[in-house]
């Protein structure tokens, strides 16, 4: 992430958004926010801490699916923000549904995440639990989403016409360290639909990824496929990097000591929810070049 900006402006329209968000949390009363330290999530704990002079508390789901570091910069950010935090640990792996990983496996977290929020919520005296959803998530495939209506979370980014660059820009205005942090989805994520998902293959996935990151690579994925199979993911201007030597033996040795068998790398570079092209679903984002010629699957999944 760069450093944090000096405080600008806003623009007129977004200006006008954001004043629309502050008007409708403050309508909430006390709430609680479906709290994961990204970007999104992060806005809206921030607006609740203006809108209800930080009568609000933040919530954060923790399990083997979030990436080591995550729980420990949300707190961080948290802190900064000036809202309380608190960390439940969900139970999404006792289900059987969302191990077997099939397309709604998302749904079956979510419901996991939500139904623990409210379990608590009356005890935290909230009434609403919101979450981060903005515009760009509604024209994509998210059966999260579904769960969320199910358990009536509002999606106060969303009903206030924020895009994921609105979304940006208010963070960069006020200053959030994670104003430009890159999206950081959770790890069951990049398990290829079908493939079971389990804590072991989690954690190889998140060693690759922080292997990738610690050489530089902010952006990456590295996708679990059938056989043990990793598919890297990068930028398409940092292919050449990873395919040179001796990075290229180093990352490829580190995975395959990690429990990976194959290790192949995507030569259409990261593309956001890549994994959703196997059933039909989404729009893969940025270059597409066909790699089934070299035997990798040409499967994709949301970010």
């Amino acid at each position: 992430m760069n450093s944090m900006p000096s405080p600008s402006e806003l623009p007129a329209a977004l200006a006008q958004k954001t004043s629309a968000l502050l008007d409708v949390i403050r309508g909430y009363g006390r709430c609680a926010i479906a709290y994961s330290g990204g970007v999104d999530s992060a806005v809206v704990a921030k607006a609740a801490v203006l809108a209800l002079d930080g009568d609000c508390v933040a919530i954060t789901g923790s399990s083997h699916s979030l990436a080591q570091g995550e729980l420990e910069q949300a707190a961080e950010t948290a802190r900064l923000i000036g809202i309380p935090h608190e960390v439940i640990y969900t139970d999404e792996f006792s289900n059987s549904d969302y191990v077997r990983n099939a397309p709604d496996r998302c749904f079956h977290c979510k419901t996991e995440l939500y139904s623990q929020l409210d379990r608590i919520a009356p005890g935290l005296n909230v009434s609403v639990i919101l979450n981060g959803a903005n515009t760009d998530d509604l024209g994509d495939y998210r059966p999260g989403l579904q769960a969320a209506a199910d358990f009536k979370v509002r999606s106060p980014l969303a009903d206030c016409g924020f895009d994921k660059a609105d979304v940006r820009a208010l963070a960069e205005h006020w200053q959030l360290p994670v104003w430009d942090k890159p999206a950081t989805p959770c790890l069951s994520s990049r398990v290829a639909y079908g493939q079971a998902v389990t804590p072991e293959r989690l954690r190889m996935i998140d060693n690759a990824e922080r292997l990738l990151r610690s050489n530089g690579f902010a952006i990456c994925r590295v996708r679990y496929h059938e056989g043990d199979l990793a598919r890297i993911e990068v930028q398409t201007d940092d292919l050449p990097r990873l395919l040179s030597e001796p990075l290229n033996m180093t990352v490829r040795q580190a995975l395959l000591e990690s429990g990976f068998r194959f290790v192949t790398v995507d030569l259409g570079g990261f593309r956001s929810g890549s994994l959703n092209a196997a059933i039909g679903q989404g729009e893969p984002k940025g270059q597409f070049v066909p790699v089934d010629s070299i035997g990798m699957p040409n499967h994709t999944e949301t970010e």
